[in-house]
């Protein structure tokens, strides 16, 4: 009788998704300077972007006036022209800067990534930008229009419509902000899919919290008090949530087939 000798298993082909590609020894000193490094390179982007953008600053105001039609524009205090216009120039400069900032911050983590993790963060980076700037569509094309519409036709026949112009510009800069981070939603969702720290089963179950979370968002995020504006981005939170639940229980199924 022959006896077969098993043969043994090659563990490190079984785990290679979970190996680091580029197995690299760093020192504490060596990590510090690359971390130095991607600091530095994001501001000086910045910083450019901030350059551009005060440059440009009249064609971006005028851009973000279009939804206020109706209203003039005053200038209370001295100065308050140009303070808006560095406000201005802030928040545009480092949107047009974030592509070369979120690069960064990649190429700082992803000597640190296995191929699995590797694998996701391509469809999560380019989901979590592509949602972000729908939610400044959304923000600039829907709730923008709508707030200031209920505010121009509510005692338009009684008062004159003079705004000033910072206080304009805080209320269109917060809103499309914030409206865009409430739109990574999904992509929060994902990722505790795929770390399996909640289940798909699960966040359907929670809908009834959700819909209240997102009453409260709507309320908290929007800086004005009209219902219009807040049942706009409740609902769009609403419908976020629920695609996210979507493809969180897509990915859960693609991944036990």
């Amino acid at each position: 009788m022959t006896s077969s000798i098993p043969k043994e298993t090659d563990v490190s082909a079984l785990d290679a998704d979970d190996q680091l590609i580029d197995d690299v020894e760093m020192s504490l000193f060596d990590h510090l300077e690359e971390l130095r490094l991607r600091i530095f390179y994001s501001l000086g982007a910045i910083l450019l972007g901030i350059g551009i953008c005060f440059w440009k600053v009249n064609w971006i105001v005028n851009v973000l006036e279009q939804p206020a039609h109706g209203a003039k524009f005053l200038q209370l205090a001295p100065g308050e022209y140009f303070f808006v216009s560095l406000k201005v120039a802030g928040y545009s400069g480092a949107l047009l800067a974030s592509p070369f900032v979120l690069y960064q911050i990649i190429r700082f983590v992803l000597p640190g990534l296995t191929r699995r993790e590797r694998r996701f963060l391509g469809p999560i980076v380019l989901g979590s930008t592509l949602l972000f700037w729908v939610g400044l569509w959304f923000a600039y094309v829907a709730l923008i229009p709508a707030a200031l519409n209920f505010f121009i036709t509510y005692g338009g026949d009684v008062v004159e419509q003079l705004w000033s112009i910072d206080r304009y510009f805080e209320f269109v800069l917060l809103l499309l902000f914030s409206t865009g981070i409430a739109f990574q939603i999904p992509v929060i969702q994902i990722l505790l899919g795929l770390l399996g720290l909640v289940s798909g089963g699960q966040m359907l179950a929670a809908w009834r919290t959700v819909v209240l979370a997102a009453v409260i968002l709507g309320a908290v995020l929007t800086p004005s008090t009209d219902p219009l504006t807040q049942s706009l981005l409740g609902g769009a939170v609403i419908a976020l949530y629920l695609g996210g639940t979507g493809m969180v229980i897509l990915l859960t199924r693609h991944r036990s087939a």
